[in-house]
């Protein structure tokens, strides 16, 4: 991953996803970027919040690590970049909705099956 553009996703556009997931989750979640930290340390959004209420098969609180494909952030970098990613914030709370079957967690209850779920390697697709 090129420094510079990590550098520029972390400051001008991961902080943009942070608060849209915050805007799905409410003021209860805690969303914490960390940034690039080279080779092997790509951005990281963490993600935790306390459980709402118990449900079967959903043991632990909500803890989601969201990290990104380097290319699809090097695209945000290119011609049309601002209007991709405007359509991908636009179209997080669904994709987030999607991802909670497949990952085995449940953002209502703020709960999961798994102590720690990656969703690596995302797109910036809307």
């Amino acid at each position: 991953m090129n420094p510079t553009i990590a550098h520029r996703f972390d400051a001008e556009f991961a902080p943009r996803i942070a608060q849209a997931i915050r805007d799905v989750l409410g003021p209860q979640a805690n969303v914490r970027l960390d940034p690039y930290g080279g080779p092997g340390r790509p951005t990281t959004l963490r993600v935790s919040a306390p459980i709402t209420e118990r449900m079967r098969g959903a043991r632990h609180p909500l803890n989601l690590h969201m990290t990104w494909d380097e290319y699809e952030i090097a695209s945000l970098m290119e011609h049309g970049g601002p209007q991709r990613f405007a359509h991908y914030l636009e179209a997080l709370p669904r994709k987030l909705g999607a991802w909670q079957a497949a990952r085995n967690f449940d953002l209502s209850t703020r709960s999961q099956a798994e102590p720690f779920v990656l969703l690596g390697n995302l797109d910036l697709e809307g």
